[in-house]
């Protein structure tokens, strides 16, 4: 593939991303306006990123070994078309049950998309360029959290959370039109068996790495997962004032997104990861002990923000990196893991707040921040060497 096809093609795979991560996360922002339409309590409202985000870890890996023969191009084009319309019956659901059904079918589409994404970013590149595309394709996700959430949460005053979901949907439809246009078509890996997954998690340096991301997803989603409800009681924040929080938040985010592939040429994946490790904790402690201060909250949020776009791409291109020819089903227990962190940490935040009030969050975030340091580093003692930068990518059909 030539250069500007292959960026066009990464860039579709992107935009993809970004518009499975606005439509997961969305409600985050959204959460006051859904709570008064739907009578229910605004923390209740991230029991819905929990939907979502369970729904995907538990059908991802499923994905992978049902659709394990499907050309990597017409999975990614069902996944979006289920997002689509999980986004569309989101916005016309009449109750809360209707609401988190619609979350379900979109968090099935996302099961097909993630993993098959990824796996298809690093497919069509050289191995040399791998992280590089890999940062490129969940760039999107990260500029969910810059745009996505706090647009979702401006435009819920604008155009009410339901204008707002049929705007995501719309926008995901849009993502799959450009992948139909620009991903050529990529041969899939070998169909997975359930024994398959078993064999590559047992793999040495594989439960660790996967244990590191399910336990950093917890903790950022103990407080993320309610982050409108969470600024609002810990430091006063209005409705306008969370959105630009937000988007600060994801802009920082982005910024590290960008830099983790200059370091992890430096550092490798496994130096990396620790960057993103140390900020996150002094970040998360920065938060407890400080007063209610919404400008002395501003610096440890930027380090949370920051190590949440470093942490992901060289995450992912370590997996990678440890069994090339596996990647696919890597990706998809990596993705399981991700979403299984968002799912419990968004439920632990929403049963939480409520009784305990915001500042503890902060404090039991660092509790699996603190395991995912400890799988880490075993992670890191078990594939001191994994580099596979000599590797030939998976045959691309022009």
């Amino acid at each position: 593939m030539r250069d500007r096809s292959l960026s066009a093609a990464l860039l579709a795979l992107s935009l993809g991303y970004f518009a499975l991560g606005t439509a997961s996360l969305a409600v985050v922002g959204l959460s006051n306006p859904i709570g008064r339409d739907l009578q229910v309590r605004p923390a209740t409202v991230g029991t819905l990123v929990t939907v979502f985000a369970l729904v995907f870890a538990l059908a991802a890996p499923a994905a992978t070994i049902v659709l394990g023969r499907m050309c990597r191009k017409r999975a990614l084009l069902l996944g979006l078309g289920l997002l689509v319309a999980g986004g569309v019956a989101a916005a016309a659901a009449p109750d809360y049950p209707t609401l988190c059904a619609a979350r379900v079918l979109a968090g099935l589409g996302a099961a097909v998309f993630g993993p098959a994404a990824s796996a298809a970013g690093s497919a069509i590149v050289p191995a040399e360029r791998r992280a590089r595309a890999l940062a490129t394709v969940f760039a999107g996700m990260t500029a969910a959290s810059v745009l996505g959430v706090p647009l979702a949460s401006s435009a819920g005053d604008a155009l009410g959370w339901r204008g707002t979901m049929l705007s995501v949907a719309a926008l995901t439809a849009v993502a799959f039109v450009l992948v139909a246009g620009f991903l050529p078509a990529v041969e899939p890996e070998p169909a997975p068996t359930v024994r398959a997954f078993g064999e590559t998690l047992r793999a040495r340096g594989a439960l660790p790495m996967v244990g590191t991301t399910f336990m950093v997803m917890t903790a950022q989603f103990t407080v993320y997962g309610v982050a409108g409800a969470y600024l609002a009681d810990r430091f006063g924040a209005a409705q306008g004032t969370v959105a630009l929080v937000l988007f600060g938040f994801g802009a920082l985010g982005t910024l590290g997104n960008v830099l983790g592939s200059r370091l992890y040429a430096r550092l490798g994946g496994s130096g990396t990861v620790g960057v993103a490790l140390g900020c996150f904790a002094a970040g998360f402690a920065a938060l407890t002990g400080i007063p209610g201060s919404l400008p002395l909250a501003l610096p440890p949020l930027a380090a949370w923000a920051f190590a949440s776009g470093l942490f992901m791409a060289p995450q992912q291109a370590r997996l990678v990196e440890l069994l090339p020819e596996r990647r696919g089903i890597l990706l998809a227990l990596n993705a399981s893991g991700l979403y299984l962190g968002m799912s419990l940490g968004s439920l632990a935040g929403s049963a939480l707040l409520p009784g305990l009030g915001a500042r503890p969050l902060s404090a039991l975030a660092l509790l699996p921040l603190a395991l995912a340091a400890a799988a880490h580093l075993a992670s890191a003692r078990r594939t001191p060497h994994v580099r596979a930068v000599s590797e030939s990518p998976v045959p691309v059909h022009h």
